[in-house]
């Protein structure tokens, strides 16, 4: 970490302008070896303007930024070119810099950095790909609370709490003469436990919010060939992606797209018709459209009004009955056959005629509570390393509880507590290992 990185922090193209990004003890100096103006003394957070410059050629006409460590992101000295757009000027110019010195940056390394010497811990780094990546704006505010530390404090108040918990055990055991001391009994541990235990099973179902506002919902658009599946998709996106024809069979494949309605994202699959075929490509799609069943969020179940029951519809009724599903007959502008008096969560439509396809949107709403989600407080863990790791600890509060019952010796309680508050350190980068760090850091863009 004692070496200069550089790297291009914006996206490699055609626009009005382009940044590198410089990190290191030698930043200043290296960008001013090719910079027109000497900013080897300038004040911290200024801009200079000038010219990048190659001998005695001027490369471009640029603005730098002069961040002087610790008050930076990475808490190194940090100087950031702003070029003018464009992939053969920007190129030059990070070339100029590896050439003087510099290192071109792993990726994710300049918040690898910031993580590495204490501006942000493990959680905030990771809310820092999720704000990058974030589709909606509740995605975004979400993202923010992490970046901001809120979902730090959460985890930081679980070990707060069990630091108490162990604190108490230890002085008991070490000095039992004082007096003034609080005397931790078994139903004590008991009661304090539980308490973390229900604030830890609360945080990993709220985090199934988080992951819709992350992710997106996973829909997949199912039913027997004709009934209007892929008219049902290209209406929700309001394009023609799907191929629609009157011929069964039409789509043998999944066919992928995503629709956003009130900061959520349905990420909307449109499946092969599923029945019964002698043909071997439609087969496959068939078997691949019962796959994705098993595999998504939500099911749209569709149906055609003006057809009854059939045994293909009754095998994918069968298939969805531990799912989240919403029955969507359509056709609704032809003569109705259909008996769906046994039929739940039933939207009536018409994708020929656009007729009631918003109805679609409220019972999803509906469904995932939607609307509370959205006034909530946005605070939630959507790692799934995180929400792994707490998995961990349920089970590992599990062995104390268990422990408490059995009267297993206070001290070996007081070891499987501590482990406790280890792996809820593992969740903010109180501990860690390089493997761990790298294959987070691996998944961020080269210059963040």
């Amino acid at each position: 970490m004692d070496d200069t990185i550089a790297a291009i922090s914006t996206a490699l193209g055609v626009g009005a302008i382009s940044i590198i990004r410089v990190s290191g003890s030698e930043a200043i100096e290296i960008v001013n070896s090719i910079f027109t103006k000497d900013i080897s003394n300038v004040k911290s957070h200024t801009i200079h303007y000038g010219f990048i410059v190659e001998k005695n050629e001027k490369v471009d006409e640029v603005l730098v930024s002069v961040m002087r460590g610790p008050k930076t992101f990475t808490t190194e000295d940090i100087v950031e070119i702003n070029a003018h757009g464009g992939i053969n000027t920007t190129n030059k110019i990070l070339e100029l810099l590896l050439v003087h010195g510099c290192r071109l940056a792993e990726p994710g390394e300049f918040t690898k950095r910031a993580f590495i010497n204490g501006r942000i811990d493990l959680t905030e780094a990771e809310g820092v790909m999720d704000l990058i990546n974030s589709e909606t704006d509740a995605a975004r505010k979400m993202a923010l609370n992490q970046v901001n530390g809120k979902v730090s404090s959460l985890i930081s108040n679980l070990r707060n709490d069990l630091a108490g918990i162990i604190s108490n055990i230890e002085v008991n055991i070490d000095y039992p003469e004082y007096e003034d001391i609080k005397i931790m009994t078994i139903d004590d541990i008991k009661s304090q436990i539980s308490t973390i235990e229900n604030n830890i099973n609360t945080i990993l179902k709220e985090s199934e919010n988080g992951e819709i506002l992350k992710n997106g919902i996973k829909t997949a658009i199912v039913g027997k060939p004709n009934v209007g599946k892929s008219s049902l998709l290209n209406r929700l996106i309001g394009e023609d992606k799907a191929i629609v024809t009157s011929i069964k069979g039409t789509t043998r494949d999944s066919v992928e797209a995503t629709f956003n309605f009130d900061n959520i994202v349905l990420n909307l699959i449109d499946t092969a018709g599923i029945r019964d075929t002698d043909d071997v490509v439609e087969s496959i799609g068939v078997s691949k459209s019962i796959k994705l069943i098993d595999e998504a969020d939500l099911v749209l179940f569709v149906l055609n009004y003006n057809e009854r029951f059939t045994d293909d519809d009754y095998v994918i009724l069968e298939k969805l009955k531990n799912k989240n599903y919403i029955t969507i007959i359509n056709k609704i502008d032809l003569e109705k056959k259909i008996d769906d008096s046994n039929l739940k969560n039933v939207v009536y439509v018409s994708a020929l005629e656009d007729k009631n396809i918003d109805d679609i949107k409220l019972k999803v709403k509906e469904m995932f509570n939607l609307d509370k989600i959205k006034t909530a407080d946005l605070t939630y863990l959507t790692s799934a390393r995180s929400k792994a790791i707490l998995v961990k600890v349920l089970k590992s509060i599990d062995d104390v509880k268990k422990g408490l019952e059995t009267d297993v010796p206070i001290d070996m309680i007081e070891i499987d507590l501590k482990n406790i508050w280890n792996l809820l350190g593992e969740i903010i980068g109180e501990s860690y290992d390089e493997e761990l760090l790298d294959q987070l850091f691996s998944r961020f863009c080269v210059g963040k």
